[in-house]
């Protein structure tokens, strides 16, 4: 029994000493580990540990333990773990006297083998919880930072991911840019969106579509801003499909846009083929609410704008309403995001009068079919004539035959006047 319970306290040190190797724990807290675990056993096995000394060497793994007792007269002993009379004390050491005090080693045989497998079973366990106390502090000061991992698992709502030590993380199907498309194995590029801990355990979930991902892509490929030199004051995203990025310089001689985008758009195609061809327009902020209303809907050229509280009603040339209103809206979208404004746009034509808002044809076209139109930005007859067949299919959810046959209808509106 002596000897199992050796090799269970030899097992017992080996396993602290294997995690004291391969884990982020600093020395002072193995020590408190260790220490803690044995005391547990003391307890256990005496009732009391407070006139017991502990000394592990944290270099060997070696443990010693020493029980502390004032010698008395026989029949003096008024408790067994404080006091020992003379005769039991010098059978340890024969010099030992009245009033001295005894010290006597123990070894881990004397425990029996049952105390020191729960010892060990205590130790792994303490092991586990400052594993998981130490992932959950060293990503939650990393929260926002960008990480790379390899995927391992791919399921219908998630994505599990393991960084370069092993630890699982977790990738979210909603914060995924939807052309997103990974197989075990994969590498893979994404932000630290949060870190909670979850029936005791950490959940470290990433995220590819928030804004900070793309801060922190920005500040990969353009060292201005990592510098300071660049500050990107702030990121609208329709993930996959366009972005808006303000970016201001606190130095003339920097073109912030220009440093971003870098000669021939080097530094920005990198940006947009790890968002899956994200477009990404970058915009000189400024807090001249006009001026900063107007670069947020370019392309599109506006003529003029009314600015009200929370509102600006922005007049455009009908060439230039598709092109502020953007493909599914995303345009016109992010621009009222990223100002802060809920942007109206409106037409100035003057041939505008004789037009014939396509509402006034419900009873001939279906409601969803004039929907798919006013997405665009075409909300009149004239509109949807001026538009290419070839480019009203690829920009809404229509057949080329329905295309044809809208404008044939709209057509005969204006030959019967």
């Amino acid at each position: 029994m002596k000897a199992n319970a050796q090799d269970l306290g030899m097992n017992l040190v080996e396993s602290f000493s294997e995690f004291k190797e391969f884990k982020n724990i600093d020395r002072a807290t193995m020590m408190r580990v260790l220490e803690d675990v044995f005391r547990n056993i003391l307890k256990k096995k005496y009732g009391a540990d407070a006139n017991f000394d502990i000394i592990i060497n944290t270099e060997t793994g070696d443990i010693e333990m020493y029980h502390l007792r004032l010698i008395v007269e026989e029949g003096e002993v008024e408790d067994e773990n404080l006091h020992i009379t003379v005769e039991d004390a010098q059978q340890l050491e024969p010099d030992y006297q009245v009033g001295e005090d005894c010290i006597q080693e123990i070894s881990l045989e004397d425990f029996g083998r049952r105390n020191v497998l729960n010892a060990r079973q205590a130790l792994m366990s303490r092991i586990i919880e400052l594993e998981k106390d130490e992932l959950f502090k060293k990503y939650s000061d990393r929260r926002g930072d960008i990480i790379t991992g390899e995927v391992y698992n791919v399921w219908k709502r998630e994505i599990m991911v393991l960084d370069d030590e092993g630890h699982e993380l977790t990738l979210p199907k909603d914060q995924m840019i939807p052309r997103d498309i990974y197989k075990k194995g994969d590498s893979i590029r994404a932000v630290i969106h949060s870190v909670d801990m979850e029936k005791g355990s950490p959940r470290i979930v990433l995220s590819r579509t928030s804004p900070e991902f793309l801060e922190r892509l920005f500040e990969l490929e353009v060292p201005e801003i990592l510098d300071g030199l660049i500050t990107i004051k702030k990121i609208v995203r329709e993930p996959g499909e366009r972005a808006k990025v303000a970016v201001e310089s606190y130095d003339d001689r920097i073109d912030p846009v220009g440093a971003c985008v870098g000669v021939k758009g080097a530094r920005i195609h990198g940006i947009v083929r790890e968002l899956r061809n994200e477009n990404i327009d970058v915009i000189n902020f400024t807090t001249n609410d006009a001026l900063f209303i107007q670069r947020s809907i370019q392309p599109a050229v506006v003529s003029r704008m009314d600015i009200t509280e929370q509102t600006a009603n922005v007049y455009l040339e009908s060439d230039q309403v598709s092109l502020a209103i953007g493909r599914g809206g995303h345009n016109i979208k992010l621009a009222s995001k990223l100002t802060g404004y809920q942007i109206e746009v409106y037409r100035v034509d003057a041939s505008v009068e004789d037009d014939v808002d396509l509402d006034e044809f419900l009873d001939e076209i279906d409601e969803w079919i004039i929907a798919e139109f006013k997405k665009i930005g075409l909300d009149t007859a004239k509109d949807v004539l001026r538009t290419p067949v070839e480019d009203l299919v690829t920009r809404t959810d229509l057949e080329e035959e329905t295309v044809k046959q809208i404008q044939k209808i709209l057509k005969e509106e204006f030959e019967e006047e």
